[in-house]
């Protein structure tokens, strides 16, 4: 069973990268050459950092979930390293609009709360 677990999580970290990489290339940067986006807070630059970390965040929570499923297949999956990896995700997570959007879109906060409740929790 352990090693079916690792496989997912090699296919976790794999599909996050490929989604992140691809989707750059192939959909977020043709999306971004239209003039149409909306304009938020006065610009196009505001939407396009948004829909940015907004798409990447999806590869950090793969990731994240991949470290749940080695943790799961070498058996010391317990509920405080859990909830470790579920907070640093959340931290991870927040990150992205913090820097992408430079703090304008306030989901990194909320998004390091609930990474630091899981964190203080684990301890």
């Amino acid at each position: 069973m352990a090693g079916l677990l690792y496989t997912a999580a090699v296919f976790a970290v794999a599909l996050g990268a490929a989604h992140s990489v691809l989707g750059e290339r192939y959909i977020l940067t043709r999306l971004f050459h239209r003039s149409d986006l909306p304009k938020l807070f006065g610009s196009s630059e505001f939407t396009t950092r948004t829909l940015r970390f907004a798409w990447h965040i999806t590869t950090v929570a793969w990731f994240g979930f991949a470290a749940l499923l080695v943790h799961a297949g070498r058996g010391d999956l317990t509920v405080s390293g859990m909830l470790q990896i579920i907070g640093l995700t959340f931290v991870a997570s927040g990150v992205l609009p913090l820097l992408l959007t430079r703090g304008k879109h306030l989901s990194w906060l909320v998004l390091f709360v609930i990474g630091g409740i899981a964190l203080w929790c684990a301890a």
